[in-house]
């Protein structure tokens, strides 16, 4: 029977990182929690049946995600798995100069903290060499084609598809496999302020379940739930003329200064 995992969560203290904190709590890992919010992640931690560590901090302070990794590794050594779950979404458009610094700070946490998260671990995930090692980025089916109204989210999202690509390249034959997990409408706060109509919406929980499925088979690429990924297929091949009508009236997230 192998060993209970090791696994590193940001975002953990709400919506799909504490869903994952929860399933694999469920399964006797010992966790890192991390988020900005201290209060949620030491509340998540006490109803939690496993061990864990809460580790209060911005995924865009690469040195505080550095100090959390050597704590976490100085206690349990490397990790199994390294969840880069953190991200912000809101609704931004270029052509207000005061939404220019919510587009930065969407671009900063959804990107560079995704890169600031698995740094720390790699070195060290290398040289376990145990064959279970993953870097997982949770990116968005809303990378795939740009939606109106989400500049910023939709360039994070696209930019994330990307860096993860080429760290699987630079990752292969390490050991350490990179899985890209891009979801659709998954019920968490994040979604819970679109105004509009969301497909194939799935529960946080179960969408968790299969994330971690994904992540266990060491997929490289999934999209949940299947049929957004039949959707986005799709969408992609569409010519810009087409998508264009489809998707210039389509509603938009809410605007807001600050994320």
């Amino acid at each position: 029977m192998p060993a209970p995992q090791k696994v590193f969560i940001t975002g953990a203290s709400s919506g799909i990182g504490s869903a994952l904190a929860e399933h694999y709590a469920a399964q006797g890992a010992t966790l890192g929690l991390a988020a900005r919010r201290g209060d949620h992640l030491r509340a998540l931690a006490a109803r939690l049946p496993c061990t864990s560590c809460c580790y209060p901090l911005d995924v865009t302070d690469a040195a505080a995600l550095r100090a959390a990794a050597d704590d976490f590794m100085k206690n349990f050594g490397p990790p199994d798995i390294v969840i880069a779950s953190a991200g912000v979404s809101v609704g931004t458009l270029s052509e207000y100069g005061e939404d220019l610094e919510a587009i930065r700070r969407v671009l900063d946490v959804n990107v560079f903290g995704m890169a600031a998260t698995f740094s720390p671990f790699i070195h060290a995930m290398r040289l376990a060499g145990n064959g279970r090692s993953r870097l997982v980025g949770i990116a968005s089916v809303a990378g795939i084609r740009g939606l109106p109204g989400a500049e910023a989210y939709s360039a994070s999202k696209a930019a994330a598809i990307s860096y993860l690509e080429s760290l699987r390249l630079e990752m292969r034959g390490s050991g350490v496999r990179v899985v890209t997990i891009c979801p659709g409408y998954i019920e968490t706060p994040m979604t819970a302020v679109n105004p509009y109509r969301m497909p194939f919406l799935l529960p946080a929980g179960e969408a968790a379940r299969r994330f971690a499925r994904i992540i266990a088979r060491g997929g490289s690429y999934a999209v949940v739930p299947w049929q957004m990924g039949v959707v986005a297929k799709l969408l992609r091949l569409l010519p810009n003329a087409v998508y264009d009508r489809l998707f210039a009236r389509a509603p938009r997230k809410p605007r807001r200064l600050s994320v």
